[in-house]
């Protein structure tokens, strides 16, 4: 039979000096993240808006990437070709009038993923 930790205990070893380079890499982190969450419901609302315009964002980009790459391969038609165009051209209008409504900018679409840099 498998021995239980005992409560409060941690499940976990911890080697020594593992805990300060934890601490180290989380104050690496600390400058990328908000000071503290704002709960107030119109900010929320601003807040859901603005990931989920990022991520139709990010997804818009690799979807025109992958259809410049089946033009440039030659498995797109010509009519394809010109529905996508429309079509990225349709959405590219939408993004910048939900944009507006909610006040936001391209530069507020990006993710600050600290030490690996920025989404988008």
């Amino acid at each position: 039979m498998a021995e239980r930790t005992p409560v409060g205990q941690p499940d976990v070893e911890v080697l020594r000096g593992s805990a300060a380079a934890f601490e180290e890499e989380l104050r690496s982190l600390a400058p990328a993240l908000p000071e503290r969450i704002n709960a107030d419901p119109e900010h929320a609302e601003n807040g859901l808006a603005k990931l989920v315009l990022t991520l139709i964002a990010l997804l818009r980009d690799v979807l025109e990437h992958q259809a410049v790459r089946r033009m440039d391969g030659g498995t797109l038609r010509d009519d394809e070709i010109e529905r996508l165009g429309l079509a990225f051209k349709r959405l590219d209008e939408r993004m910048q009038e939900l944009k507006a409504i909610f006040g936001l900018t391209d530069e507020d679409l990006t993710i600050d993923l600290g030490p690996l840099g920025r989404l988008r």
